[in-house]
């Protein structure tokens, strides 16, 4: 049957259906760079992780940190993972006013798992390994990683049902709240006041401006980047910069939804479709422009700056971003692991992840709801309950990044290397573990 020209779907239909899939294409990244990481290239790769990036604005040289120029191993970590946490801090925003989070009654039940999923990792990981410095990495197993737990959920397709979606993003989220916590207090250093007092002034005034609705993103922006800045020097990891600034974006339009449909009725009703033209080619007149461009503003003003950022920084964090973080921070080398050497940190944070979370989760979760503090979710029972904790041991992405604050230094790499193992076998035994008691427990055919 052929198709007409309006029935065919346009270039950028056919690019998007081309678009990886972001999940898929972090896993590509991780598997080069430990393939890298154990081949004859992995010299060239050090030193690719360590080579200086001299960005100079102004005379002043933007990355750089103690007096030395950052390597893109820094830059990575400490300036485009903040990007990474103020998507997240803006994620976090929405579900506090409007999602999951925004009351009590709905928040509980998945912090109360979270809390669980957070503190029983804790417990198994220093049950094996209590001693200095390995206990420096007892945050590690805390972490689920969203992105990779949603998308082994999606792969089960429609015999999920939408309430185990939300449970889990939402635990996820308040997850992503406690490591938050825990990076700004456990893994900052030497806290220098000067600094964090003008950061913080600055966060005081962006929170004023959208307590005011100044809605414009350029003071935001601008103010961000050194609130960055400053953090950096104060000793406070940068990423909760990321954070704390997403928080002060106004969630409030200028235009309601609901209103969007009337006015832009009335900017159109006048608007002439007279136009000088030749073949494709078509000229408009300046009253004509001006009348487009204020229906473009209108709409846009249906927009909150918060969705606005969120809608233009997330194709970067996902196809730019945390393919490059995986690269730069998954390199593994697997040459002169012993068995005595998996023993110890790699099993602490296997252990921690694939076990810690899922006693944690259920634990919590069963005894909530045994107490009467909440009821079962529509759809969910205890396999099923069981079988979401165990995906919350998929703790790849912020387990890295808090592996690499807690074994920072060359004096580290030893157990950096090793926390990346612990990491990948946890991530990876129960993503294939949640996955099969799932299919088994969920039935063959369920609506969302």
């Amino acid at each position: 049957m052929s198709t007409t020209p309006a029935q065919r779907p346009s270039l950028r239909q056919r690019l998007s259906a081309l678009r990886p899939n972001p999940s898929m294409l972090l896993f590509l990244a991780t598997i080069i760079a430990v393939a890298i990481a154990n081949s004859p290239w992995s010299i060239s790769y050090e030193h690719f992780l360590h080579y200086p990036v001299q960005v100079i604005i102004g005379g002043i040289e933007l990355f750089r940190h103690m007096g030395h120029t950052m390597t893109i191993s820094q830059v990575v970590n400490d300036a485009l993972m903040a990007i990474f946490f103020f998507l997240v801090g803006l994620e976090i925003k929405q579900e506090l006013l409007v999602g999951e989070l925004s009351s009590p009654k709905k928040a509980i039940l998945p912090v109360i798992a979270a809390l669980g999923g957070m503190l029983f990792p804790v417990l198994f990981f220093l049950g094996v390994t209590p001693n200095h410095p390995e206990s420096l990495g007892a945050a590690i197993p805390m972490a689920t990683d969203i992105a990779f737990a949603l998308a082994v959920l999606g792969s089960l397709g429609g015999r999920v049902p939408k309430s185990l979606y939300v449970f889990l993003a939402t635990l996820a989220v308040a997850d992503d709240i406690g490591g938050i916590i825990v990076i700004a207090l456990f893994y900052s250093k030497g806290v220098s006041l000067l600094p964090l007092g003008i950061g913080l002034a600055l966060v005081a005034l962006l929170l004023l401006l959208g307590r005011l609705r100044v809605t414009a993103l350029e003071p935001y922006i601008i103010a961000g980047i050194a609130v960055w800045a400053l953090f950096l020097q104060s000793g406070i990891h940068p990423t909760i910069a990321g954070v704390l600034v997403a928080l002060c974006i106004p969630a409030g339009s200028k235009v309601h939804i609901r209103e969007l449909s009337r006015k832009l009725h009335e900017q159109t009703s006048d608007l002439s479709t007279e136009a000088r033209e030749a073949e494709r080619v078509v000229i408009l007149s300046h009253d004509q422009l001006e009348r487009i461009a204020e229906i473009k503003s209108t709409a846009g003003q249906a927009i909150s700056p918060v969705q606005t950022l969120e809608h233009a920084l997330k194709p970067l964090v996902d196809y730019f971003i945390l393919p490059l973080f995986a690269f730069v921070n998954a390199g593994v080398s697997f040459g002169g692991v012993s068995a005595d050497m998996l023993l110890g940190l790699p099993l602490a944070i296997f252990l921690g992840l694939f076990l810690g979370k899922t006693v944690g989760i259920s634990l919590f979760t069963y005894v909530a709801i045994r107490v009467k503090l909440c009821a079962w979710p529509e759809g969910m029972n205890l396999p099923r309950l069981i079988s979401l904790a165990v995906l919350g041991g998929i703790g790849f992405t912020v387990s890295l990044f808090i592996a690499n604050l807690a074994y920072d230094g060359p004096e580290m790499a030893q157990l950096l290397n090793e926390a990346k193992l612990g990491i990948f076998a946890g991530t990876i035994i129960s993503g294939v573990v949640g996955y099969m008691l799932l299919s088994r427990f969920l039935p063959k055919s369920e609506a969302k």
